[in-house]
């Protein structure tokens, strides 16, 4: 690390302030930059703290992450009727549709946040999914229906990378933790999509004895109201996030944009919802920069033409600016990338799996499967609990380091993976569903720690971007998981119990891999202040 250039101005700005990043200009950053983060870091652990505002945007954010498993697993569980009705060459298909969607809404929103700031995506990416899952439910063929989702997927594809850096930039130090909580809404998602499906969809269905393409719509609704049901609920949380929060534009974003004024605005508007009050001014971030003059807040038509005008790789070429840190994001984007194949090669079909698998034990009940689906459901919730409780507990001294972020991401991929395998060998319904309660707990733990850790271990200026690439690695992924699918199971798309174990092996194989991954990554963020 190079010699801090002004050490009579940090020491004045910094004074008290205990825990400082330990990669500064090896994360591609400015050196203004990082002094003003870390005065905002600072304004935030000792002023603002976490309050009020910090909750109800928890629970904005939390509402985010719920939306994007709802509709990942709200395809998953409705694919047998539609199969049923429709009758598709491959129902496969309509999870392609689904991923391509969330390729291009993870890379287009998770690039404009960095760009025109996290407000516009963190806004309209719900409007969009709403509307569209909302269509999908009344589409009369395959073709519309898989056309619908695929625009569903854009929408809700900024989600995670957007949400999760906007809560990040809004918190304390010593509330970073809650990041990793923000997972618990990841496993509600499944577990209101399952106790929704399991409602409609066993009352509502045709028999599973009635050949594909036999089963008329009007026997077959189930599938068609959850989606109704799942697009209504989206369409709520976007009108939260609209009309009633009024979620303020990041205050790091707006310091790598030179909108010193605006931040500050950000941080007393924050203070006064927490009934607090705070010192820092803007003379403080300007003595940083030598810079007295402020950039004015341009408008949302200017924003966007000049995002469109000035896309360019330098939100990129940071993020591998020093061996370390080009180590470090190659790693993360390529766990990211094979979680993307192994975590929806089991969980987007799992209804076909346990539905194969209890029928090979002798039980075959619409009812029975969306019953054990929701119980799978439930015990993903534990895991994002067990995650938030343990990943700050870091243990050791010197250069070896037990705990942590990394550690807990680890081992929790790779017990998601042995479960798996485990599952492969199951001969009666109670151990197929007691391997999945297994796997999706797990699963949640591993999710919840990949979501804290990867806004953590990039900068601000270039966090959206990153988070981009993660995610838009991670549903290539997902687009590359139907493919190994259809390769290994009939045409009808239908699993049994032995055909089902083929790609459940490839995707525990995958969770093996990227667990090994993990512990090969060089940076540790517990502990850490994110800049």
């Amino acid at each position: 690390m190079s010699e801090r250039s002004d050490p009579v101005v940090e020491e004045k700005q910094l004074a008290n302030y205990d825990v400082l990043s330990e990669v500064t200009h090896e994360e591609g950053i400015r050196r203004d930059y990082e002094l003003k983060c870390n005065l905002i870091n600072r304004c935030f652990q000792e002023e603002i703290g976490f309050g009020r505002y910090q909750w109800q945007l928890f629970v904005i954010t939390g509402l985010g992450w719920l939306a994007d498993n709802i509709w990942l697993q709200g395809l998953a569980i409705v694919l047998p009727q539609v199969q049923q009705e429709l009758n598709p060459v491959r129902v496969e298909y309509a999870v392609l549709a689904e991923f391509a969607g969330l390729i291009v809404g993870a890379t287009t929103w998770g690039i404009m946040a960095d760009l025109i700031g996290r407000r516009l995506s963190f806004n309209i990416t719900l409007f969009l999914a709403g509307l569209f899952g909302l269509a999908a439910g009344g589409a009369p063929n395959f073709v519309t229906f898989s056309s619908l989702i695929a625009c569903m997927g854009f929408g809700i594809g900024g989600n995670l990378p957007v949400d999760g850096a906007l809560y990040l930039e809004h918190i304390p130090h010593s509330h970073q933790w809650t990041l990793t909580l923000l997972s618990v809404w990841w496993a509600l998602g499944q577990l209101v999509a399952s106790l929704i499906s399991w409602g409609f969809i066993a009352n509502y269905s045709c028999s599973p004895s009635i050949p594909d393409g036999q089963c008329p719509k009007s026997a077959n609704m189930g599938w068609r109201y959850t989606l109704y049901t799942l697009g209504a609920l989206t369409f709520l949380m976007f009108i939260c996030r609209f009309f009633v929060f009024d979620v303020q534009e990041s205050s790091k974003f707006l310091v790598a944009q030179n909108r010193d004024e605006e931040a500050i605005k950000v941080l007393e508007h924050i203070a006064r919802r927490n009934g607090r009050t705070i010192t820092l001014k803007l003379e403080d971030l300007q003595a940083i920069s030598g810079d007295t003059t402020s950039k004015p807040a341009p408008n949302l038509s200017t924003s966007v033409r000049n995002a469109f005008s000035g896309i360019s790789l330098s939100h990129i070429r940071p993020l591998f600016s020093t061996r370390r840190l080009m180590i470090n994001t190659t790693l993360i984007i390529i766990i990211w990338g094979l979680i993307g194949i192994a975590y929806p090669l089991f969980n987007a079909y799992l209804p076909l799996y346990l539905s194969a698998q209890n029928s090979e034990s002798g039980s075959s009940s619409v009812s029975e499967t969306y019953r054990n689906y929701s119980i799978v459901s439930v015990l993903g919730v534990p895991g994002s609990l067990i995650a938030c409780a343990t990943v700050d507990y870091t243990r050791g001294t010197g250069r070896w380091v037990v705990g942590g972020r990394k550690f807990v991401l680890a081992v929790s991929t790779m017990l998601t993976g042995l479960f798996l395998f485990v599952f492969t060998t199951s001969k009666t319904s109670a151990a197929v569903l007691g391997y999945s309660c297994a796997s999706g707990l797990t699963q949640n733990a591993m999710y919840g720690v990949l979501y804290a850790y990867t806004p953590e271990v990039f900068p601000a200026p270039h966090r959206g971007t990153g988070d981009a690439l993660c995610s838009a690695l991670n549903r290539i992924g997902g687009l590359i998981a139907p493919l190994i699918k259809i390769a290994t199971t009939p045409l009808t798309g239908n699993a049994s119990a032995n055909t089902a174990n083929g790609p459940v092996f490839v995707s525990a194989a995958l969770f093996m891999v990227a667990a090994v991954l993990t512990i090969l990554l060089p940076i540790e963020t517990a502990g850490r202040m994110a800049l």
